[in-house]
């Protein structure tokens, strides 16, 4: 399962930033570098700011990405984790460019994760979730919910969390989900 070879890959890098001093600024999202240093789009979902980032984005990979891989094919969740990562860390570029949040670097594999969370809701909208462990819902109530508190985020340069990457991700796996996977995945009721 390749959300699995993924996560191993966060966990190990996450332990190289432990110990190679430099190694995280080398490779981070920074908005205003975007169009000269494009890796980073990617490199930067490989990263993270500490064991409690580390463990939330884990959790949720480990809990939806096999999952999803199931759902859809090995190929098909690859191509929705790297391209979800990918919108979000143009969406959180576009805020700076757009005078909304200052030059911060950003990291995490938050915008591919919301992808997948995304694309979940689309194709099992009834699933039942535990919100914050202890609030139940279903996918498609917990889509709507993180679309509005991201969006408000995104406006909160305080918080230290680019939500324009969470809602980047969560938009572009709702819409790929929609309108491609939704074909290919096995039929139950979709959004």
């Amino acid at each position: 399962m390749y959300a699995l070879y993924l996560l191993g890959s966060i966990v190990a890098i996450f332990f190289v930033q432990l110990f190679v001093k430099g190694f995280t600024e080398s490779f981070f999202l920074v908005p205003s570098l975007v169009v000269s240093q494009p890796w980073t789009l990617v490199t930067s979902m490989f990263l993270h700011v500490g064991f409690a980032h580390l463990f939330f984005n884990g959790f949720a990979l480990y809990m939806f990405g096999p999952y999803l891989e199931q759902i859809v094919g090995s190929k098909k969740f690859l191509g929705l984790y790297f391209a979800s990562g990918l919108v979000g860390g143009l969406a959180y570029a576009a805020t700076y460019f757009l005078r909304i949040v200052p030059d911060i670097p950003a990291l995490g594999a938050s915008g591919a994760i919301f992808g997948v969370l995304g694309a979940i809701a689309v194709l099992r909208p009834n699933m039942q979730i535990l919100m914050m462990g202890f609030i139940p819902m279903s996918m498609r109530q917990a889509a709507l919910f993180w679309v509005v508190l991201e969006f408000i985020g995104t406006f909160n340069i305080a918080s230290g969390i680019a939500s324009a990457a969470h809602l980047g991700g969560l938009v572009f796996g709702f819409l790929a989900a929609k309108f491609y996977l939704v074909r290919s995945a096995p039929s139950e009721e979709a959004w």
